[in-house]
């Protein structure tokens, strides 16, 4: 109720919102500030608290029995939510200046080199490919599963997503009035705020909403957290359950402790740590893996063999891409 009782007051909800998440310089202070003030006065640690439980039950359920049934549920129901709200959206007044911004090509900005850098880094940390995910999920796959065609309809699907999110939020904030252009964390706590809080039916929209935001928030913990799980199971021989408590633990205390740090840290991690993840992951299966051994792995589970180009596109094309997602991260201060 709180959030509604703010109204459409910009200075109200932009006041409440650096109120509970206040920004530290460095991590020093990030961390006196949370020992100083408490790890429940500073930051959302409550719901945080609440959506790393649900993850983790859902890990210690294991992978068939935990990670994949929900991700049955929670995926699907991401996308109806998000169809249902793009819908809805629609009949919105001034909701049709947001499909024009979408939709009207401006021929002159793709003369604009940052375009294409800044559109190559959103397919890049967009599809994960800087992440473990797809290396130990990968590492779960039957050994008759077609991974090239698992590759295809990943990128589809989150293109697909991309997309509609883009058509929820955008029309969404031109019939709110807020400017397109505006973004990072206060486009979805701030502005679209403001934009729920002054549509009709705010309150269902805004609760629909924040509900696929947690399906994603899941799944990317789920996501994120599995890899640190399964090695503390092959290589110190933990059980499932002992495995997620312990990196759950270590996740909660990091997470909770650099809340005011939280733009500095995910700056270091998209704009330095995945993009050297990925260069170094390309550079061990393509340059020190045998050729044979590389497309063994990746026909495995094939009726036909990938083609020819498949293996010199990975080894020159995808890494150089690595490299430069790296370099062009830390020239521009991040491109995803």
């Amino acid at each position: 109720m709180k959030r509604y009782a703010l109204g459409t007051e910009m200075p109200n909800i932009g006041g409440a919102f650096d109120t509970t998440a206040p920004a530290a310089d460095t991590l020093g202070q990030a961390l006196h500030m949370m020992v100083e003030g408490g790890i429940f006065t500073i930051g959302n640690s409550i719901w945080q608290i609440i959506g790393l439980v649900v993850s983790l039950i859902i890990m210690a359920m294991g992978v068939a029995g935990g990670i994949e049934k929900a991700n049955k549920v929670m995926m699907p129901t991401l996308f109806l939510l998000f169809i249902a709200l793009g819908i809805y959206i629609s009949f919105l007044p001034g909701a049709s200046d947001g499909y024009k911004y979408i939709l009207t090509l401006r021929p002159a900005g793709l003369l604009d080199p940052q375009v294409w850098i800044f559109s190559f880094g959103q397919a890049f940390f967009s599809l994960s490919v800087a992440g473990n995910g797809s290396v130990i999920y990968g590492s779960y796959l039957s050994k008759d599963e077609d991974i090239p065609s698992s590759a295809r309809n990943v990128a589809l699907f989150d293109t697909i997503a991309a997309l509609l999110a883009a058509f929820v939020i955008l029309p969404s904030m031109a019939a709110g009035g807020v400017s397109p252009e505006k973004g990072g964390p206060g486009l979805m706590f701030v502005y679209l705020v403001n934009v729920f809080n002054g549509m009709p039916g705010g309150r269902i929209v805004g609760m629909v909403f924040f509900i696929c935001v947690l399906f994603a928030g899941v799944s990317s913990i789920v996501n994120l957290y599995e890899a640190p799980v399964a090695f503390l199971q092959e290589k110190l021989h933990l059980k499932r359950a002992p495995a997620v408590a312990t990196i759950g633990v270590i996740g909660f205390a990091v997470s909770i402790m650099i809340q005011p740090w939280t733009s500095q840290w995910m700056d270091l991690v998209s704009i330095y740590i995945c993009p050297l993840g990925a260069l170094l992951a390309g550079i061990m299966f393509f340059w020190v893996l045998r050729k044979e051994t590389v497309l063994n792995a990746v026909n495995e589970g094939r009726e036909k063999a990938i083609g020819g180009w498949f293996y010199p596109l990975g080894k020159y094309v995808y890494c150089i891409a690595a490299l430069v997602a790296l370099i062009a991260g830390a020239v521009l201060g991040g491109i995803g």
